[in-house]
């Protein structure tokens, strides 16, 4: 199975909502997060060793990022960093890498997963990702998903038809980022799973997705067939790219096509979207502190400190903040509000540059 199975790793974003560890220069995905002596991206590819191979990785990433990858994945040759001009949402993304995979392999296998994820029990990983291989063979497209254990606001949702034993079960509906009262009514259900944003699906089914469900991009791509894997690729691509909306592969393609199916992960996961997520996988004190430099913490619980190890940091009275200071920001703020970090970034790069982003 390995020998046609290609995984296909996006890593072009900036991580906005970890701002300020995550830098435009250098964002999360190219950080070592965790501690663990590997970036997120490493982590990431290393998680597939076990059922490919390095010849059969593409990275997708933004232009700026191309030397970040290389340096950070050196087993890959430059044909295997896919780099786009522009940011334009995961479907063209995804059309790109599975009309350049095409020429090379029609009979690919590949699998779509973000550079940004952790994943613990990763035996039962690879055992839902070899499940959605099988089943990607027989013209469907497959997502995985994952049990929800809270009625989070900032994952999407699927609904999925519970009707027999099968591993790979039929999606009925996406719901993205649902408010606070819908999603404790999905978790109450039983029948909504959280979607990881890892697909699974033949190379020519996603491609006859794309001619049937997004046919501007499925056009555009296809012109390219004579110069992928040449010198020219690279002006194609950028050309493409101006002409290609920006529109995610769950809108463009899993809300509308009738071969979606979903298999269950039993693993832990997490998005690693924000400091709040950052924290609940991170190794905590016994009032629930993560704490990363010198710091001294008095009546303190539930937050996430970081700092650099020659700074004292002497932090009082505080439940539920991120306190993180850096080189040139510092940010003292309630840790488990998201949709602030997006304000604060959007605010700092309007009225104190782009030198902070």
């Amino acid at each position: 199975m390995e020998k046609d199975r290609y995984i296909v790793i996006m890593a072009g974003g900036i991580g906005s909502r970890f701002w300020p560890y995550s830098r435009n220069s250098q964002p999360k995905q190219f950080l070592d997060v965790l501690g663990t002596g590997r970036t997120l991206l490493q982590m990431t590819y290393d998680r597939f060793m076990s059922v490919s191979r390095a010849d059969r990785v593409f990275v997708v990433t933004n232009e700026q990022y191309g030397e970040l990858v290389a340096d950070q994945l050196p087993e890959l040759s430059k044909d295997q960093i896919l780099l786009e001009p522009e940011r334009r949402n995961t479907a063209p993304c995804i059309a790109y890498a599975a009309y350049k995979i095409r020429k090379k392999d029609p009979n690919a296998v590949m699998v779509v997963t973000p550079a940004d994820h952790t994943i613990f029990n990763e035996n039962l990983f690879i055992e839902s990702v070899n499940t959605a291989s099988e089943g990607a063979r027989e013209d469907k497209l497959i997502t995985i998903g994952i049990k929800p254990n809270r009625p989070e606001t900032g994952y999407g949702y699927i609904q999925y038809l519970n009707n027999d034993d099968a591993p790979v079960k039929q999606v009925k509906t996406f719901t993205e980022k649902p408010q606070l009262d819908l999603a404790k009514k999905f978790i109450e259900s039983g029948d909504f799973v959280w979607n990881a944003g890892i697909f699974v699906w033949s190379v020519a089914s996603i491609i006859k997705s794309f001619e049937e469900n997004l046919p501007e991009i499925s056009e555009l791509f296809e012109e390219g067939n004579n110069v992928y894997y040449t010198d020219q690729e690279q002006a194609f691509v950028n050309k493409t790219y101006m002409h290609s909306k920006s529109i995610s592969v769950d809108y463009g393609i899993m809300e509308k096509a009738d071969n979606v199916y979903m298999v269950m992960g039993e693993f832990v996961w997490s998005d690693l979207g924000s400091w709040a997520s950052l924290h609940e996988v991170r190794d905590k004190d016994e009032d629930n502190n993560v704490v990363e430099g010198n710091a001294l913490l008095y009546d303190c619980k539930n937050s996430f400190v970081k700092g650099p190890g020659d700074k004292v940091m002497v932090l009082q009275d505080l439940d539920g903040y991120l306190v993180a200071d850096f080189d040139d920001v510092l940010i003292v703020c309630k840790k488990d509000q998201d949709s602030k970090f997006r304000e604060f970034f959007a605010d700092v790069k309007s009225k104190k540059g782009e030198k902070f982003m």
